[in-house]
């Protein structure tokens, strides 16, 4: 009956049902305090706390994994499992330093035997770094990941750990540009091996933000265009929002002004819809700014004033302020200098 409970949980968790999950867990731990197996008890109390972590209760997870240690002078059956779980509990405790402890732990035992458990430790271990505002060296737990993932033939998670390997070197300003593009240009690369869309569209957009931040903004136009190829269905509409928003920004560092038109409005468009007034507003702003590098003047007022609006209706001062700024701007081009004094004041 207890292995019938634990398949059961275990098929629970597989399909996303953390709650049948442990209920089954649940009831597996306490028929077996009726057997004269510690062991038995100790894999089925580690069952039940792995599944709490995994479903967001760390502490309860960590009050039943600490019980499923061996007693001194006996050995455990999957001690690396073990460490990985409680450090996993510890992490979710934001607990940094006992989750690593117990991960460096993980790494060095049974866990990471496979290449693909040593890369998921690692992983873990980076987002520990982070936590701990050491993006460095979590650079380093991350690009290890990608190795071992690799190694595993999982592009996949290879490709998502470059990810996280590229944002962490742009928080930690360590890493020359030429490091962060290659990283970028690994995960671009691996992108076209992954058969999901939903995945492949994310990890395009983020790499899209990298080359953004390193205003490689030819690269970041091409990513954003590939995510929203990929960008389909209603759940994707403010992800589609987003990078139509991106597309005309990285268009507007281009000098693509009349190209970025059409992104603006689109995106403006889509915010209006979502009910995002405060995206509508950047996207009328960058709107205004296109149209004033083509020598739109009046079109830049125009657009300059619906992003005021939507900034006053959202409660952004600072782009209050920047609207106010460029529609001084526009009205001195139109040759009305009182008009342009008015907005230049109301800015300051």
């Amino acid at each position: 009956e207890i292995e019938g409970l634990t398949r059961a949980g275990q098929r629970a968790l597989a399909l996303g049902d953390a709650r049948e999950a442990v209920g089954c867990f649940r009831k597996a731990l306490r028929l077996s305090r009726g057997t004269a197996s510690p062991r038995l008890r100790r894999a089925c109390a580690f069952n039940l706390g792995a599944a709490y972590v995994e479903t967001g209760k760390p502490e309860k997870g960590l009050e039943f994994l600490l019980r499923c240690q061996p007693s001194e002078g006996e050995s455990g059956e999957h001690p690396g499992d073990l460490h990985f779980n409680i450090g996993a509990a510890h992490e979710g405790l934001r607990d940094f330093p006992k989750a690593l402890e117990y991960f460096g732990k993980a790494a060095g035992r049974g866990h990471a035997a496979q290449a693909g458990s040593r890369a998921g430790t690692r992983v873990q271990m980076g987002c520990c770094y982070l936590g701990m505002r050491e993006p460095a060296r979590a650079t380093r737990c991350f690009l290890d990941a990608a190795r071992s993932y690799a190694t595993a033939a999982s592009p996949e998670a290879a490709a998502v750990a470059l990810s996280r390997a590229s944002g962490s070197m742009l928080q930690s300003r360590r890493f020359r540009t030429a490091e962060i593009a290659g990283v970028l240009a690994r995960c671009r690369s691996l992108c076209e091996s992954i058969p999901d869309p939903a995945l492949r569209g994310k990890l395009y957009n983020d790499i899209g933000l990298g080359y953004s931040q390193l205003r490689i903004f030819s690269l970041a136009a091409e990513s954003f265009e590939q995510a929203l190829a990929l960008c389909g269905g209603e759940p994707d509409r403010r992800r589609e929002a987003a990078l139509l928003q991106n597309l005309g920004a990285a268009h507007n560092a281009l000098r693509s002004f009349g190209t970025a038109l059409g992104w603006h409005r689109r995106a403006a468009a889509l915010h209006s819809t979502l009910g995002n007034r405060n995206a509508q507003g950047q996207c009328f702003g960058n709107l205004a700014y296109a149209c004033s590098r083509l020598g739109n003047h009046e079109a830049a007022a125009e657009n300059y004033l619906h992003a005021l609006q939507a900034f006053r209706d959202s409660g952004d001062v600072q782009g209050q302020w920047q609207a106010c700024e460029g529609l001084g701007a526009a009205c001195f081009h139109l040759g009305a200098p009182q008009k342009a004094i008015g907005h230049y004041k109301e800015a300051l």
